[in-house]
């Protein structure tokens, strides 16, 4: 696996995980859907994809630096991927929830031969 490969599916990995523990949050859900109130359900449903997606984003970094420098990576993902979402969020919300989406897709996608290469 490329270090720019890594790179790639560790942010977008992370962007789209900061994303969704972002919108499991009133205030940021209320700004995303007009003002209707989240609901309990969907808010643990949010943290937890958040968290899957998060944990997902050290497995390019470790198998492509090792374990050492591929966790001090992990860690500057995470926060590279809260910045866009820090400053788009009260702007333009759906921008940041369509980019959410558009990222975990294309990091899972892109997260698949990586795992079937490691099951191998």
């Amino acid at each position: 696996m490329t270090t720019a490969w890594a790179s790639l599916l560790g942010l977008a990995l992370a962007y789209a995980g900061m994303s969704c523990l972002s919108f499991a949050m009133d205030r940021h859900h209320e700004q995303l859907t007009r003002g209707r109130e989240v609901p309990a359900r969907r808010r643990t449903g949010l943290r937890a994809i958040g968290m899957v997606l998060l944990a997902a984003a050290i497995v390019p970094c470790v198998m492509a630096w090792g374990p050492t420098v591929g966790t001090v990576a992990w860690l500057g993902f995470l926060s590279a991927g809260a910045l866009p979402v820090a400053l788009l969020l009260p702007y333009r919300p759906r921008a940041v929830a369509w980019g959410a989406g558009a990222a975990a897709v294309a990091g899972g996608a892109g997260l698949v031969p990586v795992l079937a290469a490691l099951l191998r």
